[in-house]
């Protein structure tokens, strides 16, 4: 099995990272139109919907006679309906489509699962069409991964996978191929690509050498662009770092994706740039003891733009137009239902940036149009099969961030 190449921009850092999932009680829809999570307080949760692909996003609240448990999951649906999943008697967990009926809340019981052995039932991120859901359950010997909404009888299994799986990210605008991180035994974590209208069958699809830990953050179907956490260049302090699906080049890991004394976590891709990767703004969550703010970044730059949070911003949450404007889902006292918009500056060289200094923020205000353009030009969706990246050939290039 040939390795892929590895290039850095400088010394090799050791800040070690790990996959983060979806915000607690905060999810997007692929297309960015609309947002759900858990409102109130203490012992009186319940769902809210966020529309954000109007002149103004606004939030309707879905509560239900009993209150939601604190540890109760969200997804929302482009048709604006949200799916609540909750865990009832240990193992077993309930499925429900919430939506608002007037003044009330409608609720859509779609079935349950039982999780085959110890630890919660997990909602994946949402699918591109909008329409289904997917949940999993990670056992440290198998995964089992059900379809919990879209289908025609309630939940049903889809697949059975091998190994300790993790993460969860989507590689086409159809729903159909699934990355996710897996570990078999004591082995290094591998990403691999789960075909689900082929019952679940796997390809690998990113391996930068045979020891390392390779986990696959974020994909972009557009352009092709991934975001990725590795060891690979120092072993046992992983990297963030970028490559480009079924691409000949390496898999690159710029100096300015780390930071020393804070985690830095990609949590947003721009959509829309067809074939052209290395225009992609990318968003990226930066915590460290002080706090959270956001880091703007792409692939063409040498530079991370750190940018302090907007106030109420939900940490970790936000989507791309198009157009390159990055949206905030924020909620204050003053405006609990807001977006604050940022964009990437241009590519300048200044001084070096001082590590956890970030430039001012925008405040948040209402959004507007939310533009979602075409998988292609011509309106059709662009195909796009994984490939290993570890077909990738050795090479001396120079990299570009």
């Amino acid at each position: 099995m040939t390795a892929c190449a590895i290039e850095t921009t400088a010394e090799d850092g050791d800040h070690e990272g790990t996959a983060v999932p979806l915000p607690a009680g905060f999810a997007i829809t692929a297309n960015g139109a609309y947002g759900a999570r858990l409102a109130g307080s203490g012992d009186a949760l319940y769902a809210e919907r966020w529309t954000l692909d109007g002149p103004e996003p606004y939030a309707v609240p879905l509560p239900l006679d009993q209150p939601e448990e604190p540890d109760t999951r969200l997804l929302p649906l482009a048709d604006g309906r949200v799916l609540v999943c909750r865990r009832v008697d240990g193992r077993r967990h309930t499925f429900s489509l919430l939506y608002p009926t007037g003044p009330g809340t409608g609720e859509l019981r779609l079935g349950s699962v039982e999780a085959p052995g110890p630890g919660p039932v997990e909602l994946l991120p949402p699918s591109p069409d909008g329409i289904c859901a997917y949940a999993v359950h990670a056992g440290p010997e198998s995964t089992t991964l059900w379809l919990v909404a879209g289908g025609a009888f309630g939940p049903e299994r889809v697949a059975e996978l091998p190994g300790h799986c993790a993460g969860g990210v989507w590689l086409d605008r159809t729903g159909r191929m699934l990355a996710l991180d897996r570990r078999l035994g004591d082995g290094p974590v591998k990403t691999v690509a789960v075909d689900l209208e082929r019952g679940g069958e796997v390809s690998p699809l990113l391996q930068i050498t045979e020891e390392s830990n390779d986990r696959l953050l974020l994909a972009d179907p557009d352009s092709g662009l991934l975001l990725i956490r590795s060891d690979a260049p120092s072993p046992g302090h992983e990297r963030l770092g970028w490559g480009v699906l079924g691409s000949l080049l390496p898999v690159r890991f710029p100096e300015c994706l780390r930071l020393d004394d804070a985690a830095v976590t990609p949590f947003a891709i721009q959509p829309g740039q067809v074939l052209m990767p290395e225009s992609c703004g990318v968003a990226l969550r930066i915590d460290a003891a002080g706090g959270s703010w956001v880091g703007l970044w792409r692939p063409s730059g040498r530079r991370m733009h750190q940018v302090a949070a907007p106030p109420g911003w939900v940490a970790g949450a936000g989507t791309w137009s198009p157009e390159g404007v990055l949206r905030l889902p924020c909620s204050t006292d003053e405006l609990p239902c807001a977006l604050a918009g940022l964009t990437v500056p241009p590519e300048r060289d200044p001084e070096p940036e001082p590590a956890g200094v970030p430039e001012p923020a925008g405040v948040p205000e209402p959004a507007g149009e939310a533009g979602r353009g075409p998988d292609t030009e011509d309106g059709r969706p662009r195909a796009c099969r994984p490939v290993p990246l570890q077909q990738a050939p050795l090479t001396d290039r120079k990299p570009a961030g």
